[in-house]
């Protein structure tokens, strides 16, 4: 009966054919896209690191955890007098799934040389704000929106109030994302070292008073949780753990960790775990006197806690985006999640460990911690609005906001451009939210120089001191209500924008005149590298824009015209810079750029890349949205100049070649600039776009994804004045490997899937007498039974994904999910198919060497067991006549069932599968070993 079990109806189907045929294909172009390295760009942190020991308290137990103190420097110090001395902000980081503590290095490193060496240099870009619904909610029975913060947190600061205290707890690399029981146990010492850490502050004050002058040094009441993967989420359980101190904890920043659901539920205490933690954290932030309403929060336990979600986006492939965002846990009052690309002075997409080292990511954290030290307390803020805007401020870009990429209830109020308007004199006494301070002062010019633009595009290439007048009701008619600016002009310094309700007079500024100035409304953009100036005095290829000014028609609206004002360019040595500066304007009309590819467009391109034109005089902002999501197939996009506006020219006689096309125009275009948009993972941005693959981190299978998820808007800022011819091809490679690094789970499960059912086809054909179908037939045969009810349940699911594609729209969830579910199902059945057929060739290879071997050596194994004494084989005998042992082999299977319950309920469900694993293949070993003999 084996041997029909093994040796059946194994014959490739067509069916069954095609679909190996087709998982072979993808699963070989998959694992060789993972061979290729993903250039990060992330600079290495370095770093002198001690670990002081905390010793435990005398009244407990020696436990196997650890806790430390971390301290930065090369010289060996007194660990007593380490501890002694400790008067700043407690930090706790947690690590992660078989994680060290020696990972808090980078952070702890960054955060002292930040405190030492001050706050980072003064930024005259626009900062992230608060939404309306972020900062829609009472505090203290006021009620505060986008301005709880204040020019006091506006302010340049010259120095931190306070230093970081890193502490880290030594979770002896425990394994925790496989079992809910150790997540438990890292919970329990977590919160004993939160309240250790607070007692230890309290001795040491008690020490240092005892030995010198009382110091008026206030205690800290709370400790700073920050968590990396797993460690994320035990932060978050011990926030709601009951035997936490109150107000304990009141920020918690994860760093790539799972907060919906565990990445791999290997164990039924797993899942229960995180779920009861984070029905704790729905009730935490839920009304207990009006359910629904925010307006009382500050009355529930967790109303003083905010948390800070930072994930990798779309390379960290162990925690996706959708895992590690705060939906429907944290209110929008009391969380932010962000993912590394559209951070701030980061724009990097990293892998799962390398966001712990990441310099641009650590710095960038270590620098918000300490802006969020407040100079009364030397403690962190008690008020989880300045916190939270603390976080929003230095952490996220204002683009998507300025793009209108958020929902409108997203929008901030002070986006608007409604302010008290800014009195431009020699003495300005007013204030404007995006006034230059009044301590940069410009050499006086002469009015005489200003230039009048008539063109819907300006263009300025030196830093001349001129000013540039823009007619907004001549230049801004026909539907060109909206003006957007580039340049790498630092804004104030380099460049000053003004909106006037007339036009100023030669001989100055009124005192009575009265203009707004929107300079600092200009978003920062990650520059990339400044071109080199080949000879003194020559012209050098264009610079990279660093910043971007966005005004729509309500922020021009009462106004009639726009100034642009150029810093003289200064003179160093005698001689001038090189001409690196480049500032490009222009009115537009924002439906003019916008362009809308279907699914069965960005499909085609598999086949062939296509393309899409972009002549002369176009809109600055091009805004293409892919109907197709780029996370499941990722698109690569290469961008190439076709004219630069030297049609006129000497050069379009001659007609010169690609080279001294490609160098021509480097002269006179900017490089593009691209703007990712995903709803899920944030915002990405792309420095001199010239070719890149655009992959996001969507998840358009999952149920509760968003309709937005299952498209990707690609924003491209580019010269007007050039034409360019944008290259698009869907690659096979980067969407096998992205499919099975996405779906790796979803693929697994349909794999057992196939083997139960398949076990269930030979079961039942053993049950009946019939002949036992092999493997493969079985495979076969599940994939024919489906199809009649395939056939009444697709129809219709296609005639409705086919009606949204021609009216160029994205499919919808449902849609989604059967789709990739069914491509899931089939690379399975691919899959255990080869492994299927891989086994038996194995096998019967091992039973065929087996028994050649056997035969060859039969005769020395009975003259081995002719020199066998006969006590010893008595003895054999005896042992074999044992109760247990005999009843081992008379009934091996009930043996083999004993052992895997055991194993299942008080070891480990996996040992329990494994033995019943090995068992199975150890029957089919034996069969195909007795196969060769009935064949001879």
């Amino acid at each position: 009966m084996m041997k029909m079990m093994i040796f059946g109806r194994s014959s490739f189907k067509p069916r069954l054919l095609l679909v190996v045929a087709a998982a072979l294909v993808a699963g070989i172009v998959g694992l060789l896209g993972l061979q290729n390295s993903f250039p990060t760009g992330c600079i290495m942190t370095y770093m002198y690191p001690t670990y002081v020991p905390l010793p435990a308290p005398a009244n407990t137990s020696v436990s196997k955890y650890g806790l430390f103190l971390y301290h930065e420097g090369w010289k060996k110090i007194d660990y007593e007098l380490k501890l002694v001395q400790l008067s700043g902000v407690p930090v706790l980081f947690i690590p992660g799934n078989g994680g060290s503590y020696k990972q808090v290095r980078s952070l702890a490193a960054e955060s002292d040389r930040a405190f030492n060496g001050g706050p980072l240099e003064e930024s005259f870009y626009q900062s992230g704000v608060l939404t309306n619904e972020e900062g829609s909610f009472e505090e203290n029975g006021i009620k505060r929106v986008n301005d709880i913060d204040g020019k006091d947190m506006n302010a340049l600061r010259k120095q931190y109030y306070n230093h970081l205290d890193w502490f880290a707890v030594d979770l002896d690399g425990e394994h925790s994302a496989m079992d809910g029981r150790i997540l438990e146990e890292h919970t329990e010492y977590v919160v004993q070292a939160i309240h250790r850490i607070l007692d230890r502050y309290k001795e040491s004050l008690e020490a240092r008073s005892k030995n010198m002058a009382n110091f008026a040094t206030l205690l800290p009441k709370s400790v700073i949780l920050v968590g990396h993967s797993m460690g994320g989420f035990v932060a978050r359980a011990a926030v709601v753990h009951p035997g936490l101190r109150r107000h304990a904890v009141q920020t918690v920043v994860t760093l790539s960790s799972p907060h919906l659901s565990p990445p791999v539920a290997t164990q039924p205490s797993l899942g229960y775990y995180f779920s009861r933690i984070n029905w704790a954290w729905r009730k935490g932030y839920s009304s207990r006197k009006h359910p629904g309403l925010r307006s009382s929060l500050s009355t529930l336990s967790l109303s003083h806690v905010v948390v800070v979600s930072i994930f990798g986006g779309a390379r960290d492939y162990q925690v996706r985006s959708k895992m590690a965002s705060l939906d429907g846990l944290v209110p929008s009052t009391h969380g932010l999640s962000i993912a590394a690309p559209g951070m701030l002075n980061v724009w990097l997409g990293m892998e799962h460990q390398s966001i712990l080292w990441c310099n641009q990511l650590v710095v960038q954290v270590s620098h918000t911690l300490l802006q969020m030290i407040d100079q009364k307390t030397g403690q962190p803020f008690s008020s989880p609005s300045r916190r939270l805007a603390t976080f929003v401020r230095s952490l996220r870009s204002p683009l998507p906001q300025m793009l209108g990429w958020m929902s409108r209830s997203q929008i901030p109020e002070i986006s608007q451009l409604a302010r008290k308007p800014a009195v431009v004199s020699p003495n300005e006494d007013g204030y404007s939210t995006y006034s230059c301070s009044n301590s940069i002062k410009w050499p006086d010019e002469s009015h005489e120089k200003d230039l009048f633009i008539e063109t819907y595009a300006v263009t300025i290439l030196a830093m001349d001191g001129r000013r540039r007048w823009l007619d907004i009701q001549k230049l801004g008619s026909d539907g060109r209500d909206h003006f957007v600016l580039v340049t790498n002009l630092v804004p104030c310094l380099g460049i000053r924008v003004h909106l006037w309700p007339e036009r100023g007079s030669k001989e100055g500024f009124s005192v009575n005149q009265r203009v707004l100035e929107v300079t600092k409304k200009m978003v920062q953009l990650p520059a990339g590298p400044a071109p080199r100036q080949i000879e003194p005095g020559r012209q050098t290829e264009q610079a990279p824009p660093s910043g971007v000014l966005f005004l729509s028609s309500e922020d021009l609206q009462g106004f009639r015209f726009i100034t642009l004002m150029v810093a003289p360019r200064p003179i160093l040595s005698g001689r001038p810079p090189p001409a690196a500066s480049m500032a490009v304007g222009q009115f537009y009309k924002p439906s003019e750029g916008r362009h809308t590819l279907p699914p069965f467009w960005i499909a085609s391109t598999i086949l062939g890349h296509k393309d899409v034109q972009l002549v002369e005089n176009h809109p600055l902002l091009v805004n293409l949205t892919l109907s197709l999501s780029t996370g499941v197939l990722p698109v690569k996009m290469e961008m190439k100049t076709a004219s630069c506006g030297i049609r006129n020219s000497v050069f379009a006689n001659e007609d010169p070649g690609d080279l001294e096309h490609t160098s021509l125009c480097k002269l006179r275009c900017f490089p593009p600039v691209a703007l990712v948009w995903d709803p899920l993972t944030g915002i990405a941005v792309i420095p001199n776009f010239f070719s890149e693959t655009i992959v996001v981190d969507s998840s358009p299978a999952l149920w509760s994804a968003r309709r937005g998820s299952r498209e990707t808007t690609v924003a491209i800022l580019v010269d007007p004045l050039c034409a360019y011819n944008i290259r698009m091809s869907a690659s096979l490679p980067s969407a096998a490997t992205r499919f099975l690094l996405v779906h790796g789970l979803e693929i697994a499960g349909f794999a057992v899937a196939i083997l139960l059912f398949t076990l269930m086809q030979q079961a039942r054909a053993w049950e009946l007498d019939y002949p036992v179908p092999s493997v493969l037939a079985s495979m076969e045969y599940n994939l024919r039974l489906p199809f009649p009810f395939i056939y009444l349940s697709m129809i219709p699911l296609i005639i409705y994904t086919t009606l949204e594609i021609a009216n160029s729209e994205s499919t919808s969830s449902f849609a989604s999910f059967v789709l990739v579910s069914i491509a899931c199902y089939g690379f399975a059945t691919g899959a255990v198919a080869i492994l299927a057929t891989l086994s038996q060739i194995i096998l019967y290879i091992a039973a065929s060497v087996h028994f050649f071997v056997k035969r060859r050596c039969m005769g020395w194994i009975q003259r081995v067991n002719a020199q066998i004494p006969s006590r010893v084989s008595n003895q054999l005998n005896v042992c074999s006549s044992l109760w247990v042992l005999g009843s081992i082999r008379s009934r091996p299977l009930f043996a083999v069932m004993v052992l895997s319950i055991l194993l299942v309920f008080f070891v480990h469900p996996a040992l329990g599968l494994i033995v019943v694993v090995l068992v199975h293949t150890c029957n089919c070993y034996l069969a195909l070993y007795r196969f060769p003999s009935t064949t001879e």
